[in-house]
């Protein structure tokens, strides 16, 4: 590239220096199965089709009456789907399902402890248990439809329960990651005006039993503070009959559900015939940078996307057992362990603790006992397990014939170590790419119709149609090997329809930058901003690098830091990567780079130079790091996400900020005394 052209590269585009992968097919097995082997779902889904196409995803449902309008415009950009028609998101999911497999298996749930039972839940099981729970609501909290109830729970079959007695009355429901802390329940609390907190006394994390009761106590004290009186909080017990947290019961606020379900036994509650435009739930993104947002999903919308997308993508048949190791806390998991599965009558797996407990072999165990054929977690657990036990996926009697990676980025290393040693060289991978906004899948390989490509998340899903734009809203059309702002041409029903109670920063930050006139009606005016940064192929495969701020600019070359940090993880001894840019009078910003090795391997001057050189072999000198630091472990979120920020913090001698919610904080002051020396 001429230096010319770089200095004049816009803000959005970065000069993409790593390669397309092979393709990988998937298995003649595989397509003889497939849910969708019919290549002119692209054709249907077309925007000539556009949105009468995504009627197909709502047949998968069960309606009490049938839409006026597949989709309303009248208030751009936010968009109503399948208006004036009436649906129940908890009839779909467990009612309908009963005539015909009453005894199938909804949940099975798996408890962190190894020598506690796994729970399966049947449909019938889960009716009951539904029923009872929203008699709870109804008629001992007196809550109806439209009103908000905050829950704070970990990953137990209550938590699911809950939220289909909720979306059997139309409450709105708001879950709150159960890692996050009382403050941060209580910013939720306040912001959605819940006057109902449902929560847990106590639950596993790593062979410990944690008391979460207290969280509740404090985030009720914090919203008060901030005038929001929560006047019920209700207590789930781990152990029914038991209590086994240490924070002590508040008498006339708190009550255990296991004690108030006596009184509704038997009781069933018909599920409430809801406008599919009406709410469902409010999912918060991160508070990490200013208030958070409650991204507003709808009932009808949301259902059929996710039902459609569970069936077609992650290809589930009824008698598959499922399973999505993410958190329900997140949208991953409302969309692909609740909502979307249990829609289409599957059998999910829900499990209590972490991947790694009490070793490696834990997460390949469950799948061998329960016989699960489909599996879907994050590139971040990947890593994680690559890391800690690389040889032991071989040792256990399991065979998936299908598995997802989400919520970021996977290298291409890591992908081929989940393809070879997790799926055996057997099963299908699709690498979604998708939001807490959108629902659903965005960008994913059908799995029967499109072959894989490691490191690219795909083409666009049916239905939804990727563009790239520069900073100037110029289209950068496919195979220029430039990178810049992904947006979506067109809405889709699985698309959050606002942020709650602020309509303006949901305009402003979504669709505000591309959009052609603000006072129009028309969808194609209104392009929705994702905030990530991609590149897309000749064939119209999406790579995704990270968000528009994790891309950093080198003497005019932008590199996107998943871009370096997949080049290190080819080196054999990485197990995890981080860069981070530091400023630098000359060059504006170079990469620094933090790695953590596998079992077995030791920090060295020759080590950090072969990692180093590999950046310069994989993307070229432009990509060398200004130093690697090889630490024993990254800073980490409860959730497992590497914290960059903490990273670049230290980088650049700034104050890191708190690090008392990282699940690992004593790994912050030394790394701080590495870097600093």
């Amino acid at each position: 590239m001429a230096e010319k052209e770089i200095t004049e590269t816009s803000e959005a585009q970065i000069a993409v220096h790593w390669g397309e992968e092979a393709y990988y097919a998937p298995s003649v097995k595989f397509i003889a199965q497939a849910n969708m082997t019919d290549e002119t779902i692209y054709d249907r889904f077309s925007l000539d089709n556009f949105p009468d196409c995504f009627k197909e995803y709502a047949d998968l449902l069960d309606w009490y009456k049938y839409w006026d309008e597949i989709l309303d415009t009248s208030d751009a950009p936010c968009f109503k789907w399948f208006k004036g028609g009436l649906i129940n998101v908890s009839y779909n999911c467990v009612d309908r399902h009963l005539a015909k497999n009453s005894n199938k298996t909804a949940i099975h749930f798996v408890p962190e402890l190894e020598e506690e039972k796994v729970e399966h839940i049947t449909y019938r099981e889960l009716w009951v248990r539904v029923n009872e729970m929203a008699a709870v609501l109804r008629d001992f909290c007196g809550l109806k439809a439209g009103d908000r109830v905050t829950l704070h729970m970990p990953m137990v079959a209550e938590l699911p329960v809950t939220m289909l007695a909720c979306a059997r009355l139309g409450i709105i429901h708001s879950q709150v990651f159960g890692g996050f802390s009382g403050s941060a329940c209580a910013d939720r609390i306040v912001d959605s005006a819940s006057h109902v907190l449902i929560t847990m006394d106590a639950y596993y994390r790593g062979g410990k039993i944690l008391d979460h009761k207290e969280k509740a106590d404090e985030a009720v004290k914090i919203a008060a503070k901030q005038n929001q009186k929560v006047d019920k909080v209700l207590v789930w017990q781990r152990y029914p009959g038991k209590y086994s947290a240490q924070t002590p019961m508040v008498d006339g606020r708190d009550y255990f559900v296991n004690d108030l379900l006596k009184d509704y036994y038997g009781v069933r509650v018909d599920p409430v015939k809801m406008p599919a435009e009406a709410p469902l739930f409010l999912m918060y993104t991160s508070g990490t940078t200013g208030k958070p947002k409650g991204c507003q999903h709808g009932t009808g919308g949301f259902l059929a996307y996710v039902a459609g997308t569970s069936k077609y993508v992650q290809d589930i048949h009824p008698e598959d057992v499922y399973w999505c190791m993410a958190d329900i806390g997140w949208i991953t998991g409302h969309s692909y362990i609740v909502y979307g599965p249990l829609a289409i009558c599957a059998s999910s797996v829900i499990f209590e603790g972490v991947p790694n407990y009490p070793d490696a072999g834990r997460c390949w165990r469950i799948a061998q006992d329960l016989g699960v054929n489909i599996f879907h977690t994050a590139p971040t657990a990947i890593r994680a397990l690559r890391k800690i036990g690389p040889d032991e996926p071989a040792k256990y009697d399991y065979e998936f014939k299908h598995m997802t990676t989400v919520g970021e980025p996977i290298e291409p290393e890591v992908w081929k170590w989940y393809y070879e040693k997790v799926g055996k060289g057997k099963a299908a991978i699709v690498d979604t790419w998708w939001q807490t906004e959108t629902g659903g899948f965005l960008c994913s390989t059908i799995p029967a119709i499109k072959p894989m490509k490691p490191g690219s998340a795909g083409p666009g899903m049916p239905g939804i149609h990727p563009i790239i734009y520069d900073d100037d809203g110029h289209e950068i059309p496919p195979g220029k090997g430039i990178a810049g702002n992904i947006c979506i041409r067109n809405p889709w029903p699985g698309m959050f329809q606002t942020i709650w109670g602020d309509r303006d920063r949901f305009v402003t930050n979504y669709f505000a930058r591309y959009c052609k006139d603000p006072d129009s009606k028309d969808w194609r005016d209104w392009p929705y901003l994702t905030g990530d940064a991609a590149v897309m192929a000749e064939d119209g495969y999406v790579r995704i690098l990270g968000r528009t701020d994790d891309v950093i600019n080198v003497s005019g070359h932008r590199l996107g830091t998943k871009e370096l940090e997949s080049a290190a993880l080819v080196v054999e001894e990485v197990a995890e990567a981080a860069v981070v840019p530091i400023k630098h009078e000359i060059k504006g910003v170079e990469p620094d780079l933090y790695v953590a090795l596998k079992p077995g391997y030791h920090a060295s001057e020759e080590l950090a130079k072969k990692i180093n050189d590999a950046l310069v072999r994989e993307i070229g000198p432009i990509a060398k790091a200004r130093k690697v630091w090889i630490v024993s472990d990254m800073p980490k979120t409860r959730s497992g996400k590497i914290m960059r920020r903490v990273l670049a913090s230290i980088s650049n001698n700034r104050d890191v900020g708190d690090t008392m919610t990282l699940a690992n904080p004593e790994i912050v002051e030394e790394i701080k005394k590495m870097v600093k020396g």
